[in-house]
């Protein structure tokens, strides 16, 4: 437990998690070109220009749409020094002989695993030692039941943010590329729908309804609460987003498509592995700071496979000899045809 325990507190420090804030945009922005810049260089020849236009539009409005509602946590370094050199002035001499140096670095430096160790040891000793450990680096707190619906909001407005932006990125690419860009749309009315449904919003729903039962009944365990709250997620959202998802897309989204051929969606490997910003979730919800700067890069996943209209399910013409796949219509005969973001499909 003790090693969890400088884990959490290494992760959780100030300094570390502003830092870590501070390059979110340039992580997000340097992985995303890499990724475009891959797909344009795997583009068959011919494609590559409207492939990058088309790449550029959805990536670029999806990132600065995840950006545009994350919380900057900033680290006050005055008020850090203040508490610092307050304990110090009334601690034991013999307790900041032992600490006194990593306590000056603290004042602007992110600490190492083994200094947290060395605090721990050393403050875990008395009242007022803990006391401050946890004021120089905050321990995780259980949100209330009236915190609760806000947080929810808060992540489920951050989510479809991205997802709002890659639609309109995708919309606006295959406007400027393909002469029948209308006949894209429903897949990517479809895919953003889904993706804010099953892979975000119901979700949270299901984290904050599980969190909210247990506030009820006064548990205060952090691995009960964590455990309930995943269990909620597991429940509203993989279980049952998918089959609401598809519900909305088929009664609400297609009757204002005429002749859409827009299929419904079956989760796969990747939606489950989408299903990791709901732990992140877990942990923003369980008072953990460390991971809520990385929310943007995790829910931009969902907003370019909404960009790019992703569908999962193939239709296939046999008489006509094409196969209609995730967003184009491809000659069976042509397979050089095939979009750089497709995936390529044979009848049987």
């Amino acid at each position: 437990m003790r090693v969890l325990r400088i884990a959490g507190k290494y992760l959780d420090q100030p300094k570390l998690v502003s830092e870590f804030a501070d390059k979110v945009p340039l992580l997000l922005t340097t992985g995303m070109g890499l990724y475009g810049a891959k797909q344009v260089c795997d583009a068959p020849k011919g494609k590559k220009k409207n492939t990058a236009i088309r790449l550029m539009s959805v990536l670029s409005l999806t990132g600065a749409s995840a950006l545009l509602l994350r919380r900057k946590p900033d680290f006050d370094k005055v008020k850090q020094s203040a508490l610092i050199d307050d304990f110090v002035k009334t601690a034991d001499k013999k307790l900041i002989s032992k600490i006194g140096n990593v306590l000056e670095k603290a004042k602007n430096k992110i600490l190492s695993p083994n200094d947290i160790k060395l605090l721990d040891q050393n403050l875990s000793q008395t009242k007022d030692g803990k006391k401050f450990f946890n004021k120089l680096i905050p321990e995780p707190e259980n949100i209330t039941s009236k915190e609760i619906f806000k947080e929810i909001k808060w992540l489920s407005l951050m989510g479809l943010m991205p997802v709002v932006g890659g639609v309109s990125g995708g919309i606006i690419g295959d406007a400027l590329t393909e002469r029948h860009w209308k006949k894209k749309l429903p897949d990517k009315i479809k895919e953003g729908a889904y993706q804010f449904l099953a892979n975000i919003f119901l979700c949270n729903v299901g984290a904050g309804a599980a969190l909210g039962i247990m506030e009820k009944f006064n548990i205060k365990s952090k691995s009960a609460r964590a455990a309930g709250m995943i269990t909620g997620i597991i429940a509203t959202g993989i279980i049952g987003g998918n089959c609401i998802a598809n519900f909305i897309g088929k009664k609400c989204i297609d009757p204002l498509f005429k002749n859409s051929s827009a299929s419904g969606r079956k989760p796969e490997a990747l939606d489950v592995g989408l299903h990791v910003d709901d732990i992140a979730t877990v942990a923003v919800l369980s008072g953990l700071k460390w991971i809520e700067p990385a929310l943007p890069i995790l829910y931009s996943i969902s907003g370019y496979r909404a960009g790019i209209g992703y569908r999962n399910i193939h239709h296939c013409d046999k008489d006509k000899h094409h196969v209609s796949d995730n967003h184009n219509t491809i000659q069976k005969t042509d397979k050089r045809d095939i979009h750089v973001y497709t995936r390529s499909h044979k009848c049987k």
